[in-house]
């Protein structure tokens, strides 16, 4: 539906920049014609009318000129909701993904169903399909990330983000840096979404005392350190 009402903008802007690029040309070239004729002519009592008709020009072409600059505004809306709604998303999972994701790179088949319901704005069918990546990839811990973050800021339901985070930590045994990777999620959800500082210092202590001596240790000490616990 979202993109019928873009096809129908799009279709009455091209409409409306075909009707601005014809109109009033005729009628400009045609008062020039007159005044090359009153000037070639030579009466003086028509040429008095030159500056007149000179002036009409000049509000036709201003006319013009307002009536693109509001089109240009338009067109340029238009191209912005797209770019802000259907585009942007998509950009900025893929440089989330860059930044957080150790450089992982992630199989576009089995995301691609997943990634096009997020941006079309189907939330639910988004987490549906992230599921179904989920089983085709158990390993890949990008899935759950997905709807945990689906789930917490955009539901609005940071309960069923800790649920899917829980059930996926103790599922099944996990590469360290993708358990620790989940773990920092999961005391995140709590932390700032739920407000249960406690249960996130939990988390954060497990990881100090599951991954001794790594950099998910020192980072989950810091951490504890921020929050005053150690």
């Amino acid at each position: 539906m979202k993109w019928v009402f873009y096809l129908l903008l799009g279709l009455g802007l091209a409409f409306g920049w075909y009707k601005f690029a014809t109109a009033d040309r005729g009628q400009i070239e045609e008062i020039q014609q007159k005044i090359a004729e009153i000037e070639e002519q030579g009466y003086q009592d028509e040429m008095e009318m030159i500056p007149s008709m000179r002036d009409e020009i000049e509000n036709i072409k201003s006319g013009r000129t307002l009536q693109g600059i509001l089109f240009a505004f338009l067109t340029a809306g238009l191209v912005g909701v797209i770019f802000v709604l259907d585009l942007l998303p998509i950009i900025a999972h893929k440089f989330t993904h860059a930044v957080y994701d150790s450089g992982e790179e992630v199989e576009e088949d089995v995301m691609h169903d997943a990634r096009a319901k997020l941006a079309q704005g189907d939330l639910e069918g988004a987490i549906a399909a992230f599921r179904d990546a989920q089983a085709a990839d158990p390993m890949n811990r990008i899935p759950v990330v997905e709807i945990a973050k689906i789930q917490r800021e955009q539901l609005g339901d940071p309960a069923a983000a800790v649920q899917t985070l829980r059930e996926a930590i103790e599922g099944q045994e996990w590469q360290p840096n993708d358990a620790a990777f989940l773990m920092f999620r999961l005391a995140e959800v709590y932390d700032e979404s739920l407000g249960d500082r406690n249960s996130a210092a939990t988390i954060m202590q497990q990881v100090v005392d599951q991954f001794p001596e790594t950099r998910h240790s020192a980072n989950a000490r810091h951490k504890l350190h921020e929050w005053g616990i150690v």
